[in-house]
């Protein structure tokens, strides 16, 4: 990025590269990309893609840190039903769905709107569910460093759903815990705490 003089020349210099790409991809299946309900798709498509994938340009650590407060509170924070959309990095197909994620604090609270930010950081990369599991879960404990962090993650993929097996009606469930959601006691209250919410 040196070479550019400022970030808004180096996101156009990548929307262009990534719109020619498009334009070769239309070409390779069969389209034609000077009928005009294509003229601007590889524009469009260059730009939902960088939209997709922004999570890369985010530092997630840095956005918890920027919402950490002292506070004398050691009882569980649960945060349910955060959506979540991200992109399969095996077929570059949607998978989206809810994530439920709940940590004990241990001197330390974040704002609550941190928790889905954090979320949609990890989730706007080329992902698979269960890394992207791992990645929050992580995130969240080694920055707050609570007495214990629980993430679950529900999502339909789309390519199960569209192409493969082409099973419309799945769900795939990933789950991780850490330091007091380790212990079956502390776990399964908070999975009752979100029973009601799982498929």
């Amino acid at each position: 990025m040196s070479s550019y003089k400022n970030l808004e020349e180096y996101d156009q210099e990548v929307t262009k590269e990534v719109q020619e790409k498009y334009t070769s991809i239309l070409n390779g299946i069969g389209e034609d990309v000077s009928r005009e309900g294509l003229v601007k798709t590889p524009e469009r498509a260059a730009k939902a893609m960088q939209f997709l994938t922004q999570g890369y340009d985010l530092d997630p650590v840095k956005i918890l840190k920027g919402a950490m407060f002292k506070e004398d509170y050691d009882d569980m924070v649960i945060i349910k039903d955060i959506e979540l959309y991200s992109l399969c990095e095996h077929h570059m197909l949607p998978f989206f769905g809810k994530a439920h994620i709940a940590y004990i604090p241990n001197g330390h609270i974040v704002g609550l709107s941190k928790i889905p930010r954090i979320v949609d950081v990890f989730a706007r990369r080329l992902q698979v569910q269960e890394r992207l599991t791992h990645d929050i879960l992580e995130c969240i404990n080694n920055t707050l460093k609570p007495q214990g962090v629980a993430v679950v993650i529900e999502a339909s993929h789309m390519c199960m759903m569209m192409r493969g097996v082409q099973k419309q009606n799945s769900v795939t469930t990933t789950s991780g815990f850490r330091g007091q959601f380790e212990k079956q006691e502390t776990r399964n209250e908070f999975l009752k705490l979100i029973s009601s919410h799982l498929s």
